[in-house]
């Protein structure tokens, strides 16, 4: 019987399996805890939160600490088994990537009929659906959001500002929005738990 032959279980290019290896940490996670980088034209890192972009992808867990100590230590280009480009915004273009797709889910959300802004539409669908998650704005008021929970226990999260949040739902701003259980509710938990990770400490 002809031997198979397994990928090394630090081979950065086994894109395998549930788990991928982080180049800073070298800790197997999920590859939705994690942030998959691909190599660009001349060898640019470039941050690819969708996992789409073609070539060996270079994960690193979605943790600020495993950022910086991927950029200190070199580990982007121990992994690319050769010199890489490293944009000087990379944390920056990180998180600019992160909001984007959270931004993009919401609107698929809001489109689908899945997602609801404003307080009083909001408590509504708290009162008469299943919500799945809530979306508040990081720079609304921390007492106004507890009056709006209550007892409830929905999962929150503040990846957004006001005037992000509005932008989705075609108004100026807005603080507080309902989304529906679905996949699209799962994308947006998993998005917002990774630009939490990339958040500076």
């Amino acid at each position: 019987m002809p031997r198979v032959s397994n990928p090394r279980r630090d081979d950065p290019d086994a894109e395998r399996g549930p788990l991928r290896r982080c180049i800073a940490t070298r800790e197997a996670l999920p590859k939705e805890a994690m942030l998959r980088f691909a190599l660009g034209p001349g060898r640019v890192v470039v941050p690819d939160p969708a996992g789409r972009l073609p070539g060996r992808g270079l994960w690193l867990a979605a943790q600020d600490e495993a950022l910086r100590k991927a950029l200190k230590t070199g580990a982007f280009a121990k992994a690319a088994r050769g010199a890489v480009q490293l944009p000087d915004d990379l944390p920056e273009m990180i998180l600019r990537l992160l909001r984007a797709r959270i931004r993009e889910f919401l609107g698929f959300a809001r489109r689908g009929g899945e997602a609801v802004a404003g307080r009083e539409a909001v408590l509504d669908w708290l009162r008469t659906r299943p919500v799945a998650l809530l979306m508040q704005a990081s720079d609304g008021s921390p007492a106004e959001r507890e009056r709006l929970l209550g007892n409830r226990e929905v999962p929150v999260y503040m990846p957004l500002t006001g005037a992000e949040l509005g932008g989705i739902f075609g108004r100026e701003r807005a603080v507080h929005v309902a989304v529906l259980p679905g996949r699209l509710a799962g994308s947006l938990q998993a998005e917002a738990a990774r630009l939490a990770g990339f958040l500076p400490a």
